[in-house]
């Protein structure tokens, strides 16, 4: 019901985001998601008006068409309750109930609380959607220094040898994601790929999650595993010099198990074979030889996060660090808290891979991996399947990460992070998170329950009149109307067009009831908007409006009906 977010390392899968949202009602920045939120909140009191009748006995299932059923509950003291189902995914049903007739959408369920009077639908949404966006705080840009990781100066101290390949959590006991796995390699001078051949190939197989490989301190590649495959193999060719050369595999973790039986059986790290193959004498299989094994970062070692960590190392002006891009480099540097009490993230679309500290306190891995899906349409009929409605089709997987503003200090907050691949931290920015616009779409025959005066038990007295509700949010109000139409307006949030009926006051009445207001009410009769538009018609009042922060000038406490 509440997003959340995975701080620390404690996303698990593996391959799960920080952030553990999924969309929920609230979400992870504790704002409300609207229309999922609202059309729950109606479900739920229409439910509750059922309440005496759900109870007392068992439904009383009939049949109203193929794909069209009515379950009815009713108590000795006269209460009674209906549900009208279409399992239809394709058309919509009219039914005969209680000698009265009911519109079925595709694929919905009608709550009728005294077996007459539909209260509520769940295809039909008739409370506000409201648009999210990421603002910047328009704090100072971060000036960043930086430290590199070298993986040729590793310190051996704290590490430990073993004949083979260990698996890493049992090594790590997950005190860090990373562990190095280290080997050395003796070339003779006469191989042929000193002399012009073709360049040895390294193959490492791994059960999982990343690997990078650096041959004498630099780079030579990197390679992942899927969450549908956790197991995969690094293949590259490897530069290397006639003599002693060392191997170092930087193993990565991203999450335990967080699902499934007998964790114990499921293997992280390197776990071989580990081959060299293109040398003179053939394959060369490294899995059985002496390896080294250092558990961590020399910066985890050396506690970066920290304040009292900077002492121990030399960090480079920013300057610096643009004209010498590399991987396995900190960056720290130093910000102040925004002004408002909007929830506020860090925008790490320029970033690679990594982890995030605030003052010390981890808000999480980033990774901003390219989503890959099927995005084209959206249809909720039918039964749900994880590949249904994907949003975000070639964009990464998570862009913003949540910063609390519990976490933060007036003055000097320090944002340190450490990035495994590369990427640009002066693109790196502060956002705070808001509201930008609210959209409203309901019928003139909406079966909303604010439409009806209900008294106890679910007894409907008198028909009103649905009603559009907008509402931004707190510190926010109605700045202007993006579109009105009272008709037959076509399209959705974001996207609404005038229909071939349309009354011409429609704007200008819901300007005069909303502009400036943070919550507003415009209810859908046609006396509302001069006149009919378009006679014997079903109508509909479509609006979007925006929101912006409230100044003295626009602030007013009161809204209209």
């Amino acid at each position: 019901y509440h997003g959340g977010t995975n701080f620390g390392r404690t996303a698990g899968g593996p391959f799960i985001t920080t952030s553990y949202d999924y969309d929920a009602p609230i979400d992870e920045y504790g704002l409300i998601r609207q229309p999922k939120y609202g059309h729950l909140k109606e479900l739920h009191r229409a439910i509750k008006m059922c309440e005496r009748a759900l109870v007392s006995a068992d439904p009383i299932v009939t049949s109203l068409g193929d794909l069209q059923q009515a379950y009815m509950y009713t108590s000795e003291s006269g209460d009674c309750a209906a549900f009208l189902s279409n399992y239809d995914t394709k058309s919509a049903a009219r039914v005969l109930f209680n000698n009265m007739h009911y519109n079925l959408p595709p694929w919905s369920i009608s709550i009728l609380p005294d077996c007459r009077n539909a209260v509520f639908n769940t295809a039909k949404v008739g409370v506000q959607t409201s648009q999210m966006q990421m603002l910047p705080t328009n704090s100072e840009t971060f000036s960043w220094e930086s430290y590199d990781e070298d993986p040729s100066s590793l310190d051996y101290s704290s590490a430990i040898t073993a004949d083979g390949l260990l698996e890493q959590i049992n090594v790590t006991r997950d005190a860090s994601d990373y562990l190095w796995y280290i080997t050395s390699v003796d070339i003779g001078s006469s191989e042929s790929f000193l002399h012009g051949g073709e360049l040895p190939t390294l193959i490492v197989q791994s059960t999982g999650h990343a690997v990078h490989v650096f041959i004498n301190g630099q780079l030579s590649g990197s390679a992942f595993g899927t969450r549908q495959n956790r197991r995969f193999t690094y293949t590259g060719k490897v530069n290397l010099r006639a003599g002693t050369n060392k191997i170092a595999l930087l193993s990565v973790a991203v999450g335990l198990p967080n699902v499934g039986g007998h964790y114990e059986t499921w293997n992280t790290g390197i776990l071989g074979p580990v081959a060299l193959h293109g040398l003179d004498q053939g394959k060369w299989d490294l899995s059985r030889q002496k390896w080294t094994y250092q558990v961590g970062l020399k910066g985890e070692a050396m506690d970066l996060v920290s304040p009292n960590g900077f002492s121990s190392v030399e960090w480079m002006a920013a300057s610096l660090v643009a004209q010498k891009p590399g991987p396995l480099r900190w960056h720290k540097a130093y910000f102040n808290a925004p002004e408002g009490d909007e929830p506020l993230a860090l925008d790490m679309e320029s970033m690679g891979k990594g982890q995030i500290w605030i003052n010390g306190q981890s808000i999480g891995r980033y990774w901003t991996a390219y989503a890959h899906g099927d995005c084209n349409g959206c249809n909720y009929a039918g039964t749900f399947r994880p590949p249904k409605c994907q949003l975000g089709c070639g964009q990464p997987t998570q862009r913003w990460y949540h910063v609390p503003r519990s976490w933060l200090k007036p003055t000097q907050n320090l944002l340190v992070l450490f990035e495994e691949l590369g990427g640009d931290p002066t693109r790196i920015s502060l956002v705070k998170r808001s509201v930008s616009s609210v959209c409203a779409d309901v019928t003139e025959y909406h079966p909303n329950i604010k439409n009806w005066q209900i008294e106890s038990y679910g007894k409907a007295q008198q028909f009103r009149r649905p009603k559009v509700h907008l509402r931004c949010s707190p510190g926010q109000s109605i700045s202007f109307i993006k579109f009105a139409s009272f008709g037959t307006p076509l399209g959705t949030c974001g996207s609404y067009q005038q229909g071939h009926c349309h009354a011409p006051a429609s704007y200008a009445i819901v300007e005069k009831k909303c502009v400036g207001k943070q919550r507003c009410v415009v209810t859908i009769a046609n006396s509302n908007f001069g006149q009919d538009p378009c006679p014997n018609v079903l109508k509909r009042l479509s609006v979007e409006a925006a929101c912006a922060p409230i100044s003295s000038t626009t602030a007013q406490p009161n809204w209209g009906g």
